[in-house]
């Protein structure tokens, strides 16, 4: 999967952040669990994601320098959304279809 660079900047930054780690980790878990499948929960976390880009962009370097440089436009944050999905949480298990069809 390829990250576009505000994406990759704030997975970079998480991985150097144990905190915003673990904060992102049970935030995913969360919310795919309160969806009725991971592209809803993709869904609401690309757009969680892009208010975190904002607010790191007034207080947190790389992205203040970043957006100093180059401004605050929205970027599409779902393949981060969907990665982290993918990557922190269990898939769901597939109906079977014979126990379907009894």
């Amino acid at each position: 999967m390829s990250l576009n660079a505000s994406e990759q900047m704030i997975f970079d930054y998480m991985q150097g952040h144990p905190d915003e780690r673990h904060y992102w980790l049970q935030k995913v878990q969360k919310t795919s669990a309160q969806c009725v499948d991971h592209y809803e929960a993709a869904r609401q976390l690309e757009m969680d994601l892009w208010r975190y880009f904002e607010e790191r962009s007034a207080v947190a370097s790389p992205f203040k320098e970043v957006a100093r440089r180059e401004g605050i436009r929205r970027t599409s944050m779902r393949n981060l959304a969907e990665y982290l999905v993918r990557l922190w949480v269990q898939p769901r298990p597939k109906k079977n279809k014979s126990v379907a069809e009894e």
